[in-house]
C-alpha cells in the first residue's frame, strides 16, 4: 500500500493534510528554507575548497607553459618535444608576443601577452570562452575575463598602440585560461601582424606532466626541454604551481566561514525541521485514538503520519533544491570572477546529497512520535487528545503568577514550559540563528576594517602628485615567470613608452605647506628595492615625515618612527626566517642602508607585500606623492582645486582622495555573509511560527474560556507574544557570545590561510550597543514569528474557540 493512494489510508493522509493546512505549509516552506541554505552553503564550500584545482583539471591547464626563440627552435623542433619521456601532452606552438593596446577613450591598457590561436580548444588549455566568441579573422581579438568592464566590452574597439597608424583590433569575446597561459588571444596571422609593429615574436608551447606536483618534478621537467633545443632557445617558462599558490590563497580565506555558516544551516535546519514534524504529529493524538477505534492497525497510524509529513516536506525539499540552485548563481559567478574562472555550478553530488538528507532527518523526525502513537491504547489516546501532559508547568505558573506582571502576561510566560521539549527547539533555533547573526555582523565589520587597513591612503582627504594624474598610465603587471627556477619571465614590459616629467618634489613640498587649511601631510614613494639575501625585487613604500597617520595596522612592534627602522609584513619575516629586532640590508639604486626590524605588518597582498620605511635612509629617494590631511572645517576639494592651480603648472597635480575600493573577495564575502544569514533568519522564524501554532491551536480552548470570562484582544496578544519573549531574550542572551566567539576562531583562520594573523583592530568590531541590540534580535525574531498565530488568536471568536476541542 502506498503512503497516499485512493483507499482509506490515502484518505486519511489528505484528510490530514486539508486539516492542518498552517502546519502543513510550515512544513514545506521550513523544509525548502533549510534545504535552499544548505545548498547554498554545500556549493560555495565546494566552490571555494579549491576552485582554481577544479578548473585547472577541467580546462587540462599547462603545467609548464614555455617561450622558445623562434629564431633557435623551428615548429617541428618544439613539437617533437611535446613526445619526451614524461609528457603527457602538449599543444603549440602558438605564436605570440606583447603589446599595450588603447581603449577608445585613449587610455592605455596593461602590457597584454597576446597568443595566436585558431581556436580554444587543444590538447592542452582549453580556453573556456565566458561570452562572446574567439577570433576568427585579423582584426578581432578575444580577451581575458579579468579585463571586461566599461572601457573593453564586446564590440568595443583597441587600438593596438598609442601611435597614430596603429591598427585597431575588435574585441569579440571574453575567456579565461586557468593556467594563466595568456592575457588575450588573436589568430596567428594578427600576432604576426603586431610582430611587425615593433615588438619580437616568440613561440609557446604548452606541457602536461606524469609528474608536476612538486617544484622539484617541474624542474627536472623543464630541465629535459632545455636540453631537448639549443642552447638560448628557452626564453622562459611558468609554473603551474606559481599561479595555484596565487589563486588558493583568495580562495582559503573563504572556505572558514563558509564551513562556519554551512555548520549553522545544517543544525538549524535538523532542529527546525524535527522539531516542525515531531510537533505536527504529536498534536494528533486525539485523531489517532478515533482512527485506531474505527480499525486501523498500528503500522497504518505510523505510515498515514508519516506521509503527512514527508508529502509537504518532499515537495519543500523539491523547491528547495531549485532556490538553493537560483541562489547560488550570483555568488558563485562573484565567486569565478574573483578567482579567474569562466563560470561555477552547484556540484551534482550537493543537488543529490542534500534533499537525500533531509528526507532521512524528516523520516526520522516522524518516525519517531509515529512509532509512539502507534504504540498507544486507543483508550488512552483518546483521552491524551492535544491536552498537555496533566500538571506539566503548573510549578512555572505558580511561580510566575507572584511576578508583579499582568496576569496574561504570567500566563504566557509559563506556556514554555507546558511542552519544555518544544521550548527547546525554539530557543536552540533562536539561539542558532542569534549566533549567525553576531557572527554576520562581526565579519562584515572586520572586513571593512580589512579593507581600510590595507588602503591608508584613502585616510588623507588630498593626494598631491609630482606627476599629473592624466598622464599617469597604469603600470604593467608584475612578470610572471617560473619563480622555481628563476627564469625569464614570460610576459616582458615594452620598451620604447616615454615617461612623464615629474615635478620637482622640493616646489611640491612647499606648495603643501604654504596651503591655509593644512593640518598635516607626509610624502611617500612606491619602488623596488634589493634586500641582502632575497632573490628578485622586494616592492618598498617610502615615507617622508610623519606618517603614522597612513600607516598600517601592526601585529606587533611600533610603526616607523625615524631613519635606520622598517616594517615588514609576516611573510617577509617567514621568508627571510628574521623576526622582530634582527636588522637587515636595503638597497635602492645605489644607497644601501642596514635597517632594524620594529614592526610586523599586517599586509593581505599575497605573495608580493611591501616593506615599509623611511626616505631619509636612502639620499637619492624622492617623494612622488603627498598625502594631505586638512584642518576641521577646511573644504578638501576646494583645498585640492586651490592646490592643483599650484602644482600643475609644475608638472604635478591634486585631487580628493577617492573612497576606499573593497576588493572583490571581500564584497563576495559580504553578499555570502548576509545572504546565508537571512536565510538562517526565516528558518528561525518559520520554527518560532510553527511552535506558537501547535501552543495557540492546543489551548484554543483556553483562550475561549479566557476570552468569556472578559480577556480582551490586547491582553490575548501579550499573552501569547509573552509565550516566546522570554525564549527569544534566553537565545539572545546565549547566541551573542556564542556568535562572538565563533567570530574570534574564525577570523584568525582565515587570516593563517592567506598567511598572515589578525590585528585587535580586525578582531575588536563588537560595541556595547551593537551587543545590545544583537541580544534584542532573539526577542524579535521569536515575535516576528509569533504575529501570525498571535493575530489569529485575537481574531478567533469566543463561540468558536469554545467548541473546538
Amino acid at each position: 500500500m502506498s503512503l497516499s493512494g485512493t483507499g482509506a489510508l490515502g484518505r486519511v493522509v489528505r484528510s490530514g493534510l486539508g486539516r492542518r493546512r498552517v502546519q502543513t505549509v510550515v512544513i514545506a516552506v521550513a523544509a525548502m528554507m533549510a534545504v535552499a541554505s544548505a545548498v547554498v552553503a554545500g556549493a560555495l564550500m565546494v566552490a571555494a575548497a579549491a576552485p582554481f584545482d577544479h578548473a585547472f583539471a577541467k580546462q587540462q591547464g599547462a603545467h609548464l607553459t614555455a617561450q622558445y626563440d623562434p629564431a633557435k627552435a623551428s615548429a617541428a623542433t618544439l613539437a617533437a618535444t611535446g613526445k619526451q619521456t614524461g609528457v603527457t601532452a602538449s599543444a603549440g606552438p602558438y605564436p605570440a608576443t606583447t603589446f599595450r593596446p588603447v581603449d577608445r577613450t585613449g587610455f592605455p591598457l596593461p602590457t597584454l601577452t597576446l597568443v595566436g590561436r585558431s581556436g580554444p580548444d587543444a590538447d592542452v588549455d582549453r580556453v573556456e570562452l565566458k561570452s562572446g566568441r574567439w577570433a576568427r579573422k585579423p582584426g578581432e581579438i578575444v580577451l581575458g575575463a579579468s579585463f571586461e568592464g566599461p572601457s573593453a566590452e564586446i564590440g568595443s574597439t583597441l587600438k593596438a598602440s598609442d601611435t597614430a597608424d596603429a591598427p585597431a583590433l575588435t574585441v569579440v569575446g571574453f575567456a579565461v585560461s586557468a593556467g594563466a597561459s595568456a592575457d588575450a588571444w588573436a589568430t596567428p596571422a594578427q600576432v604576426h601582424t603586431l610582430a611587425a609593429l615593433g615588438s619580437p615574436v616568440t613561440l609557446q608551447m604548452l606541457y602536461r606532466f606524469h609528474s608536476a606536483n612538486t617544484k622539484e618534478q617541474i624542474l627536472a621537467g623543464r630541465a629535459k626541454l632545455a636540453a631537448s633545443v639549443e642552447p638560448g632557445a628557452l626564453l622562459g617558462t611558468q609554473s603551474w604551481l606559481d599561479t595555484k599558490r596565487a589563486a588558493d590563497q583568495g580562495a582559503a580565506a573563504t572556505v572558514p566561514f563558509v564551513m562556519a555558516f554551512g555548520v549553522l544551516g545544517i543544525v538549524m535546519s535538523v532542529i527546525i525541521v524535527s522539531s516542525v514534524i515531531s510537533g505536527a504529529v504529536g498534536t494528533s493524538l486525539r485523531r489517532i485514538g478515533i482512527l485506531k477505534a474505527i480499525g486501523f492497525t498500528p503500522r497504518e497510524v505510523v505510515r498515514a503520519y508519516v506521509a503527512q509529513a514527508l508529502i509537504p516536506a518532499g515537495a519543500g525539499i523539491a523547491a528547495g533544491v531549485a532556490l538553493g540552485n537560483l541562489l547560488a548563481v550570483p555568488l558563485l559567478a562573484d565567486t569565478a570572477s574573483v578567482y579567474g574562472m569562466a563560470s561555477l555550478s552547484v556540484a551534482w553530488w550537493v543537488d543529490a546529497v542534500v534533499p537525500a538528507a533531509a528526507l532521512l532527518v524528516v523520516g526520522l523526525a516522524a518516525l519517531v512520535p509515529a512509532l509512539r502513537a502507534g504504540r498507544l491504547h486507543t483508550v488512552e489516546a483518546l483521552a491524551v487528545g492535544r491536552a498537555p501532559r496533566t500538571g506539566r508547568g503548573q510549578w512555572a505558573h505558580r511561580a510566575l503568577g507572584r511576578l508583579p506582571l499582568p496576569r496574561p502576561v504570567t500566563y504566557g510566560l509559563a506556556t514554555p514550559f507546558t511542552h519544555p521539549v518544544r521550548a527547546l527547539a525554539l530557543l536552540l533555533a533562536v539561539a542558532s540563528c542569534t549566533v549567525a547573526a553576531t557572527f554576520a555582523v562581526g565579519l562584515t565589520s572586520s572586513l571593512s576594517a580589512v579593507g581600510a587597513s590595507q588602503d591608508p591612503e584613502s585616510r588623507a582627504a588630498v593626494t598631491v602628485t609630482t606627476v599629473g594624474l592624466d598622464n599617469i598610465a597604469p603600470p604593467p603587471p608584475p612578470p610572471v615567470g617560473d619563480g622555481a627556477t628563476g627564469s625569464a619571465p614570460v610576459r616582458t614590459s615594452t620598451t620604447g613608452t616615454s615617461r612623464p616629467k615629474a615635478a620637482d618634489p622640493a616646489k611640491v613640498r612647499a606648495a603643501v605647506k604654504s596651503r591655509a587649511g593644512l593640518e598635516s601631510y607626509y610624502g611617500k614613494l612606491r619602488t623596488e628595492v634589493a634586500v641582502a639575501g632575497v632573490s628578485g625585487p622586494v616592492r618598498a613604500e617610502l615615507y617622508e615625515g610623519d606618517a603614522a597617520s597612513g600607516g598600517y595596522d601592526l601585529l606587533s612592534g611600533h610603526w616607523i618612527t625615524g631613519r635606520g627602522q622598517v616594517v615588514v609584513p609576516a611573510r617577509f619575516l617567514e621568508r627571510t626566517s628574521t623576526h622582530v629586532g634582527d636588522t637587515v640590508r636595503v638597497t635602492y639604486e645605489k644607497d644601501s642602508a642596514d635597517l632594524r626590524i620594529v614592526g610586523e605588518s599586517f599586509d593581505t597582498s599575497g605573495n608580493d607585500p611591501a616593506i615599509h620605511a623611511n626616505i631619509a635612509d636612502f639620499p637619492s629617494a624622492e617623494p612622488s606623492s603627498f598625502l594631505v590631511r586638512v584642518k576641521p572645517g577646511v573644504s578638501a576639494d576646494a583645498f585640492a582645486r586651490e592646490l592643483a592651480s599650484v602644482v600643475r603648472p609644475l608638472g604635478g597635480d591634486a585631487t580628493t582622495a577617492p573612497p576606499p575600493d573593497q576588493k572583490g573577495t571581500l564584497l563576495v564575502m559580504d553578499a555570502i555573509a548576509v545572504l546565508l544569514t537571512l536565510m538562517l533568519l526565516c528558518v528561525a522564524g518559520l520554527g518560532v511560527l510553527n511552535s506558537v501554532v501547535l501552543d495557540t491551536r492546543e489551548r484554543v480552548h483556553d483562550l475561549g474560556v479566557c476570552k468569556a470570562i472578559g480577556m480582551s484582544p490586547r491582553q490575548t496578544l501579550s499573552l501569547v507574544l509573552a509565550s516566546v519573549t522570554a525564549i527569544g531574550a534566553l537565545g539572545g542572551l546565549l547566541g551573542v557570545p556564542a556568535g562572538c566567539l565563533l567570530h574570534r576562531v574564525v577570523m584568525p583562520v582565515m587570516g593563517h590561510a592567506v598567511g598572515t594573523g589578525m590585528p585587535p583592530s580586525i578582531l575588536d568590531v563588537y560595541g556595547p550597543v551593537e551587543l545590545l541590540l544583537l541580544g534584542l534580535g532573539g526577542v524579535v525574531i521569536a515575535v516576528l514569528g509569533a504575529l501570525i498565530p498571535a493575530g489569529w488568536a485575537v481574531r478567533v471568536r469566543t463561540a468558536t474557540a469554545l467548541r473546538t476541542e
